[in-house]
Formats: C-alpha cells, sequence, structure tokens
C-alpha cells in the first residue's frame, strides 16, 4: 500500500478486509493548531482513500484530548491547552478537513462526546486497563523516566483516553503517523480489555518539513498549509532541499504510482534536473487543493519575481499609520509581514526587508517618503503602501 509503514498485526489488514463488509476506519487528529499541513494531509489523504473503496471514515476531532496533550515524542511535560483555545482550532479546522475528505461515508465525531462524561468510577475503569509497566514500554516515558524527568499522570492518560477513542467508535482500522504506532497499539489492547474486537493499526511516515530537517509542524514553522495561497505554496516547495523531492512525490502528491517511481529514478541518475522536477512537485501540490489553473499561475508569478525580479501582479495595499517618521518593525508587523515587531527587527537587521527592491537599514522612515512605496519581507511577502 503506497505511503504506509506500518500495518500491525502484518495479517491484520487482510484479515478485516476479508470480513466483506464496509470497515471503520479511524483517525484522530488533535485540534492543537489552526491549520491543517501537508504533513496531516498525508493521514487524510490516506483515510480518503478507504473512502473512496467504499469504507466508513471516522475523523475523531480530539477536543477532549487535546486539552491533555499528547506527550508522543516529547521530552517534557507540555502546556495545557485552555477549552477555548482548542474550540477555536477545531472550529478553524473543520471547513479544511472537507478539502479532502469526501462528505459520503464520514462520520465527524468529538471525543468529548463521551470522555468528558466520564464520572470517577469510569475513569477508575479505564486506569485498570493497563499498567504502568506497560507505560514504560514507550521510548519517550522510559527515557524520562531513566533521565529524572517528570512524567505527570495525566500523560500516562493520555493513551488511555485515545485508546478508549476506538472503543467508543468500534474502528476496525487506526490511521496514524509513525510516531503513533505505540498509541495505536494501546487502543487495540483497549478494546480488548473492553470486549471490543481489536483495531489494525496502520501508519505513514512523518513528512519532512520545508527545513529538511525536522517533521512538518506549525510549531516549529517548517510548514505549508492546504489553505495557503497557490503563490506561498509554490514558493515554499521551490524552497524546500533537493533531498526531499522523493518523500514529498510520494507522501505529499497523488501522482501515479509508476510515475513517482520514475521520478524518483531520474533524479538518482541525473536523467532529470532537480529544478524542473521541484517545480513538477510544486505544480501537482497546488492542484490538488486549488487547480491546474491556479498551479500555472503561480508559476507565471514565481518566475516574474525571481526569474526577472519584478513585483507580483495583484499584491494587496496597506494604509500607512498617521505616525511620522514610521517605525519599520512596527509597520512590517503591523501589515502582516512578521509574527512579531522583534522577528520584524531581526528581519531588518540581516537585510531582509528591502522598499521598491532596496534593502532598509534604519528603523524610522519619513511618512511621506513611503506612500506608494513597495514593502517587501523575504522574497514572497509584498503590500503597496497607501496614505
Amino acid at each position: 500500500m503506497r505511503g504506509v509503514d506500518t500495518v500491525a498485526p502484518a495479517e491484520g489488514l487482510q484479515e478485516k478486509l476479508d470480513l466483506g463488509r464496509p470497515l471503520r476506519v479511524k483517525l484522530g487528529l488533535d485540534p492543537t493548531a489552526p491549520a491543517v499541513t501537508l504533513g496531516w494531509a498525508v493521514v487524510l489523504r490516506k483515510l480518503r482513500h478507504f473512502q473512496e473503496l467504499g469504507h466508513t471514515a471516522v475523523l475523531i476531532v480530539g477536543d477532549f484530548t487535546a486539552q491533555v496533550g499528547d506527550p508522543s515524542g516529547k521530552t517534557a511535560t507540555r502546556k495545557r491547552l485552555s477549552r477555548e483555545e482548542v474550540k477555536g482550532y477545531a472550529d478553524a479546522l473543520l471547513d479544511q478537513f472537507a478539502k479532502i475528505l469526501l462528505p459520503d461515508n464520514l462520520e465527524i465525531r468529538y471525543n468529548s462526546e463521551w470522555l468528558s462524561t466520564f464520572d470517577m468510577y469510569g475513569m477508575l475503569e479505564l486506569t485498570s486497563k493497563a499498567t504502568v509497566a506497560q507505560m514504560l514500554e514507550r521510548s519517550d516515558f522510559a527515557n524520562r523516566y531513566d533521565s529524572g524527568s517528570p512524567i505527570s499522570v495525566m500523560e500516562f492518560m493520555y493513551p488511555l483516553l485515545q485508546g478508549y477513542d476506538s472503543v467508543a467508535v468500534e474502528a476496525d482500522i487506526e490511521l496514524g503517523g509513525t510516531d503513533q504506532l505505540w498509541n495505536l497499539m494501546m487502543g487495540r489492547s483497549i478494546q480488548q480489555r473492553y470486549g471490543v474486537e481489536p483495531q489494525v493499526a496502520v501508519t505513514m511516515p512523518l513528512l519532512v518539513g520545508t527545513d529538511g530537517i525536522e517533521k512538518m509542524s506549525q510549531s516549529l514553522g517548517n510548514y505549508i498549509g492546504i489553505t495557503e495561497s497557490p503563490d506561498e505554496m509554490f514558493g515554499k516547495t521551490m524552497s524546500i532541499p533537493d533531498p526531499l523531492m522523493a518523500q514529498w512525490l510520494e507522501l505529499a502528491t497523488e501522482l501515479p504510482a509508476e510515475r513517482v517511481h520514475e521520478t524518483r529514478r531520474g533524479l538518482d541518475d541525473g536523467s532529470l534536473h532537480p529544478g524542473e522536477t521541484k517545480r513538477m512537485l510544486a505544480r501537482s501540490i497546488i492542484e490538488l487543493y486549488h487547480s491546474e489553473r491556479a498551479a500555472l499561475d503561480a508559476e507565471a508569478a514565481f518566475d516574474r519575481v525571481f526569474r526577472k525580479g519584478q513585483v507580483p501582479e495583484d499584491i494587496p495595499t496597506f494604509t500607512l499609520p498617521d505616525e511620522d517618521p514610521v517605525s519599520i518593525p512596527h509597520l512590517v508587523h503591523a501589515a502582516g509581514l512578521s509574527s512579531s515587531v522583534g522577528e520584524a527587527r531581526r528581519l531588518l537587521a540581516q537585510g531582509a526587508i528591502k522598499l521598491n527592491g532596496s534593502k532598509l537599514a534604519d528603523e524610522q522612515v519619513a511618512r511621506a517618503t513611503l506612500a506608494g512605496d513597495v514593502l517587501q519581507v523575504g522574497k514572497r511577502r509584498f503590500v503597496e503602501l497607501v496614505s
């Protein structure tokens, strides 16, 4: 199966398929950030593939477990999110899920539906289904225990709660990234302890982010969101290190398997140019979430800016503040070209802020000289300044 790392138990998937009925395929996602990234899209698209084969997709929005926090891969207890933060993220994600999943054969469930109603008896019953020894089989828990790093009892609860989700929705299969295999297998164990037919765990590789080092993550900023503009998608994809292309072709596109294989072979033997291949990769990603026309327009815009040194068409405008002189770091942040004033100051010091194509050095600029100018941050962010 394309893009699959592990099926556990190995023969389990075929046994489930041999049942001859639509399977209930579960994917749980905690709303801890506002965007669906290409990394999340790897497992979401696999869920869609099961839909296309006639199976039922059960998407669990972990609005309860998000408040607990998944400890997978963590070296310290993570900060808890409030109920309001989680709700805000969940609301932002629903329309994005619809860009990938089919409306038919789809159940969207919130795990607060069953987890928030647990009384103390139910919680004690759940905790009796696993042992501390089982928890310490997890490498991240074991490493923290050996190093003397704190592990809260609440963190032990997370895999139990996620496992109970599988009981609640009677999952036949659960999908996840490779970092979720232990949690998925715990779900299988919890189902058995509750007398439910156990699920099969199917994991996919973690998509490496645009930095070429860490897994794609919104907290690290090395991501592409599926609702980003075609221009942003194209520019970010063109910035990835060449060695990433093979994995992205496999996991981030729907190109036919044979074409992916031929492309990877061409990159390996040097018969394909990396730059042109990366362009094809960028177009393929944009076509999935926008359209073929949008992909071609984004490529043309990229060439206009990067090959010909021109300003892109239809750039947004931003009204200058009334202050005089104007603080460039504050202006950059207010125009949405940086995440903070502090970041804008760092960009200015690095020479990454330009006015009409020329690097800015001064933090204060007379207001009258800015009207009608194009403010640029990095290679892809532009605004036209107006009075």
